[in-house]
């Protein structure tokens, strides 16, 4: 049975999300406590009291989401005998939740993770002045049908396919007249619901570039290792491995497609057939069961999550 862990991006946030882990494990505690000190700031608190709108800010939502994942697999690594080196075929994550496998799998330390986030989150909320961007989904077209959609929207401004999440979900991305055509010309191609989504700003298009390039420049700053398992990258639905192929997949990825729906497929092709979702929330299980049939797909993210996950290993 060959198994896969994937780590959650933005949106699945939730006021008091580990709370409970950071409760009931050291180990846990541990990760909010490195995370608070790296950053310089009591994020742990925003994560377990909220307000909800602080944490759902870009730069506090992507170093939070990151501590629950890494908090969790700190867990199962200690108290279930968790060895991705040994366990996991591949690592992925969707979006931010590549910084999280990336952080699991040993690629970055945690404190550097956390920095990395914070400062991806700033950059990509200074990258498009509020209310110039937008991002709206897509639900009931094929990828190739949204990426036309996208195309004929565009009208000399950008408008691109920002996720493929796979089970006929496409998000796109781009300036806000051109995404609000694509809203409109994909319920003329068979979307079953087309709309906007309340995003801060249009994230994984080309608007993005700045963020990039801030990026490249905070990546070429930390010390990066050969990760315990491949990590599928979400812009090449490949697994990486080498330092330098790392910080050019997340450079293009700021600005390019997160190919979920391609990586889900990828790793079940290669023989996965059980997905551990490591972190916030269950939006990735419920994708990765409508793309690889057949697949199993378990969150894991309370302390009763870690007792069934042990109970269920054999070690």
């Amino acid at each position: 049975m060959a198994v896969a862990f994937v780590f959650p991006g933005q949106g699945s946030q939730t006021v008091g999300m580990g709370k409970a882990l950071a409760d009931g494990f050291p180990a846990a505690r541990q990760v909010f406590d490195e995370v608070d000190e790296a950053l310089g700031t009591k994020l742990s608190a925003i994560v377990f009291e909220g307000p909800a709108e602080t944490l759902t800010l870009t730069e506090n939502a992507q170093p939070a989401l990151m501590a629950v994942s890494l908090a969790t697999m700190r867990v199962l690594e200690q108290e279930a005998g968790l060895d991705l080196k040994r366990d996991a075929q591949f690592v992925a994550g969707h979006s931010l939740g590549e910084y999280s496998a990336l952080a699991a799998a040993g690629a970055f330390s945690l404190a550097d993770t956390a920095r990395l986030l914070r400062i991806r989150g700033q950059a990509m909320q200074k990258a498009v002045p509020v209310g110039v961007g937008a991002m709206a989904a897509l639900l009931g077209l094929e990828f190739d049908v949204a990426v036309a959609v996208a195309a004929e929207a565009a009208q000399g401004q950008v408008c691109q396919a920002a996720n493929d999440n796979g089970g006929g979900q496409v998000v796109v991305s781009g300036d806000k007249a051109a995404v609000e055509r694509a809203v409109d010309i994909a319920k003329t191609k068979g979307a079953k619901r087309a709309m906007l989504l309340p995003v801060s700003a249009p994230f994984h298009c080309a608007l993005m570039q700045p963020a990039a390039d801030v990026m490249a420049q905070a990546l070429a700053a930390v010390t990066i290792k050969p990760p315990a398992a491949p990590v599928v990258a979400n812009v090449l639905a490949t697994p990486i491995s080498a330092p330098a192929e790392i910080v050019q997949a997340l450079v293009q990825q700021v600005t390019g497609t997160v190919r979920w729906r391609e990586s889900v497929a990828f790793m079940a092709a290669a023989g996965v057939t059980t997905f551990y979702e490591v972190g916030a929330g269950k939006v990735l299980s419920g994708l990765i069961r409508r793309i690889a049939a057949g697949a199993s797909a378990i969150a894991i993210n309370n302390p009763d999550d870690i007792a069934a996950f042990k109970a269920g290993r054999s070690y």
